[in-house]
């Protein structure tokens, strides 16, 4: 498949689509429609079928609709999920550790392959099956291994040194969970996940429904 834009909106349903394949294909469906998928989801049909009109190689087949696991191979070629992208963590605290333990990723072609922190209180220290790493450590350890990606797990204040040691390190993608923007180059590619943010929707929606 060459290279198709895609929507960032699309990107985020892609997780529900794979993950309503799977339930289907577990109760014993082999084929599904977009109208299905749609209905099931509860999104509008003509959006599904534009969306999996970019993921699927041969498309539905009339009357039947897509097989699934036909599909879930698509998805999984579509989004690098065969690659295994390594990438390393930077601060090892309640975030941190959380995401350490967290066997998810590797479903969706990640693989943490190594945390680091600066605090010499938790160098050495192990978590599930890794042992932290001092940060003077960073630098050689992405050259050696090529990592490309890093999850930068500090508080707000340092998250940029970290954003720096990183890059200098080679890395290109970063998935930033501190709640501040980092500087970088073009060729940089930041991810942020704001909490902070998604709470204050939340709080917001809540307050509205007790008016």
């Amino acid at each position: 498949m060459g290279k198709v834009y895609i929507s960032q909106n699309t990107l985020k349903r892609i997780p529900f689509y794979l993950d309503y394949l799977k339930k289907m294909k577990a109760q014993g469906e082999v084929y599904l429609s977009s109208t299905a998928i749609a209905k099931g989801l509860e999104l509008n049909d003509v959006q599904v079928r534009k969306d999996l009109a970019l993921i699927s190689r041969t498309g539905g087949k009339p009357k039947v609709g897509y097989e699934i696991d036909e599909l879930l191979t698509d998805i999984s070629l579509f989004l690098g999920m065969k690659n295994n992208n390594k990438s390393v963590l930077i601060g090892v605290g309640s975030l941190g550790t959380a995401l350490l333990n967290y066997q998810g990723f590797a479903e969706y072609g990640l693989e943490i392959v190594a945390a680091f922190d600066k605090n010499p209180d938790k160098v050495n220290q192990k978590v599930g099956r890794y042992v932290i790493k001092p940060l003077s450590e960073l630098s050689s350890f992405c050259k050696k291994h090529e990592i490309h990606v890093g999850i930068i797990t500090v508080p707000a204040v340092h998250a940029q040194e970290a954003c720096d040691n990183l890059v200098n390190s080679g890395v290109k993608a970063i998935w930033n969970f501190a709640p501040t923007k980092l500087n970088v180059s073009k060729n940089i590619i930041v991810q942020n996940e704001n909490m902070a943010s998604s709470l204050v929707i939340l709080s917001r929606h809540l307050n509205e429904t007790r008016q």
